[in-house]
Formats: C-alpha cells, structure tokens, sequence
C-alpha cells in the first residue's frame, strides 16, 4: 500500500522538529562547553539521543526497551572570586626641616670653656689625689693595726713561753731541791749511822775496860768529854755528868784513859777531836 500525502507530511514536520532538537542541544552543549572552559576545568561527556515526536494521528507502537539514564544535569557556574582591592598609595613621608647651623662660639667663650675645662681637670686631679692619699692612709692604718696585732700576739706568745719555761724551771728547781734535800738527808743519814757506829766502837772498847762495882744500884748514865788527837790518842777527859756513883764514875774515866788510843773512823771526814760519850752500867 502506498505511502498517503499526510505520511509525507509529518513526516516533514519530524524532520523539522528533529532539526530544532538537534540545534537547541548544540547551543546546549555549546553553552556547557563555553562554561566548563570559562572555569578551567575538563568537560564532561555529554549523550544525546535524537528522536521525532510520535504523530497525534497515527501511533506506531514503540517497542519496550529499558529506560535510558537520564543525562548528568549541568553543574551551576561557580561564583567568580572576588578581586583583591588595590593597595592603597603610602602618604608621603614628612621631610626633615632644614639643619640650622648652630651660631659659632666666640673667642672669649671658646677661652671661658677651655678655662672652665683645665679647672674641671684640676679639681678631678685633686680629688683623684685625695682619694689616692685616703686610699694610703688607711692601707698604712691597716698595717699598722696588723703590724699591732702580730707584735701583741708575739708577745703574748713569748709571755706565754717565758712563762711556761719559768713554771719549768721552778718545777725543776723544785725538784733538784727535793733531790738534794733527800741526798741531804740520806747523807746525813748514813753521817749519822756512821758516826753512831764510831761512838759505837769507841765506847764498846771502853766498856770492855770499865771494872763495875758490884753494889751499884740501877743503871744511872755517866757522860764524858773526850778530847783526843788524829792518831786516836787522848790527850783530855772530862765528866761532864755524874751517875751519881762515885766508883763508877771513877772506872768509867780510868777505862777510858786505858783505852787510848781510840779507834779511828773508817772516812777521815768523820774524825771529830771532841767527843761526848754515854755510858751505863746494865748496857
């Protein structure tokens, strides 16, 4: 069956509206890609499916087929940033007024000033010299003070020393009196016992010759004075007490006589030329 005139027809007006879609999509993707490049950045792929409306008179069935994905919607333009303000211009800065030659000092003031300046010079050279001679002063003074105090400490330390040596040599003075005083009396000691046991001797040969009365009474004491020379010899007897027994008395005297001469002592130095002599019948 042949084609009608109203098939060529729409089918004109699909072709028409094919066209239209076709360029509203290119300005579309045009728009989109004048976008994409305008913010730097890749554009996207973009499908696009072409199709003719259906006529209102005749629908030809349409085959099912799975729905299409709809197509990525197009992202909003970003905002421009905004620009940096430009920087503002810096105020000037202010200029310097102009340096003022300061007046020149006259003659007279440069002479005040330099006068004024060795008199400034002098007074720190005096007082530069007082405190130096302050400064020898009381290093003398301490010197001095220490020289004291050392000279005081020597002394003292020699008081101390002439002290000590003289509490030492009283102690030892002490004690060689002490040692002579106990040489003394050992001496006088054994002097003593010596001349003890030379009286002893003497009046032991003397009593040997005494002839006792028979009636003497008790044991009454006769005392001679014997006087006698180096060699023993006597040369002088005295009764210097009685024992009241007139024959005793007398063979005490005759005895003594009878006996020269004495016995001598064994050391010279105990030899005495008087000697005092005790005698009693009973001894």
């Amino acid at each position: 069956m042949p084609p009608s005139r109203s098939d060529a027809r729409w089918s004109t007006g699909k072709w028409i509206a094919a066209v239209l879609a076709v360029a509203i999509h290119l300005a579309f993707v045009v728009f989109l890609v004048f976008s994409v490049t305008w913010q730097n950045r890749k554009p996207e792929a973009v499908s696009v499916e072409l199709y003719a409306p259906p006529s209102p008179e005749k629908v030809e069935p349409v085959k099912s087929r799975p729905p299409e994905p709809e197509p990525p919607k197009p992202e909003p333009p970003r905002p421009e940033p905004p620009k940096p303000e430009p920087p503002k211009p810096q105020p000037e800065p202010p200029k310097p007024p102009p340096k003022l030659e300061p007046p020149q000092p006259s003659k007279a003031e440069i002479a005040l000033k330099e006068k004024k300046e060795i008199e400034r010079k002098k007074q720190a050279q005096l007082e530069h010299d007082r405190l130096e001679r302050e400064k020898r002063e009381a290093e003398k003074r301490e010197a001095d003070k220490r020289d004291a105090e050392k000279r005081k400490a020597e002394e003292k330390r020699l008081a101390e020393v002439r002290e000590r040596q003289t509490r030492e040599a009283d102690a030892l003075k002490a004690q060689a009196e002490r040692e002579r005083r106990v040489v003394a009396q050992a001496a006088e000691s054994a002097l003593a016992k010596a001349n003890e046991d030379y009286v002893r001797q003497i009046q032991a040969k003397i009593r040997a010759l005494v002839v006792v009365p028979p009636d003497i009474a008790g044991n009454p004491e006769a005392i001679f004075e014997v006087v006698q020379l180096p060699t023993g010899e006597i040369i002088d007897t005295q009764l210097r007490k009685s024992s009241g027994v007139r024959a005793y008395d007398d063979a005490v005297q005759r005895a003594i006589i009878r006996a020269s001469p004495l016995p001598l002592p064994k050391s010279a130095e105990l030899f005495r030329r008087n000697l005092t002599l005790k005698f009693r019948p009973r001894d």
